[in-house]
């Protein structure tokens, strides 16, 4: 199988990542995923069955972004932080995640990158519940919600936000 890409996949040491970046391989792209460590490779090595190219960069730094999208025809963000506990103070959470994805989109806009794709967390829809069995974009948590942590009561309206502005956008190309 010929390669493509290369492509991007941010949090490749996510549950989500790691799956993203092994379907990649198997469908014979070119990949390169960041890590916060290089300590981290061989762990998605592993997990991925494969051997991707990787790249260290993190959500609160600058450093490494460029280096990493350099050369990549599409980049897959889903790094995000994800803690097991509610933090004491909600902008844990939020400021590297939003601040991230800037991060990521301003290195793929100035290194040419044709396409990226935003990915947002279970937390923006999946606190409020379905009765349809899946989950689609109509669907958000409602931050009134008891069983909504804190932590996702602030990104539910921010992904609001950005669904919105992503519609006006496309209603006017």
């Amino acid at each position: 199988m010929t390669a493509r890409g290369p492509v991007l996949v941010t949090g490749g040491t996510g549950f989500v990542g790691t799956h993203v970046v092994a379907r990649l391989l198997r469908d014979g792209w070119a990949v390169r995923t960041t890590v916060r460590s290089p300590d981290l490779a061989g762990e998605v090595r592993e997990a991925v069955g494969g051997d991707p190219e990787f790249a260290v960069a993190t959500l609160d730094s600058d450093v490494g972004w460029a280096e990493a999208v350099d050369g990549c025809a599409y980049v897959l963000h889903g790094a995000s932080p994800f803690p097991a506990d509610d933090p004491a103070d909600e902008d844990e959470v939020i400021r590297p995640a939003r601040d991230g994805a800037v991060r990521v989109l301003r290195a793929a806009r100035d290194a040419g990158v044709r396409r990226v794709v935003l990915t947002s967390s279970f937390a923006a829809v999946g606190y409020s519940g379905t009765t349809r069995g899946f989950y689609d974009e109509t669907d958000w948590t409602d931050p009134a919600d008891d069983n909504t942590p804190s932590v996702s009561r602030r990104p539910s309206r921010s992904g609001r936000r950005g669904t919105s502005r992503a519609r006006a956008d496309r209603s006017w190309r």
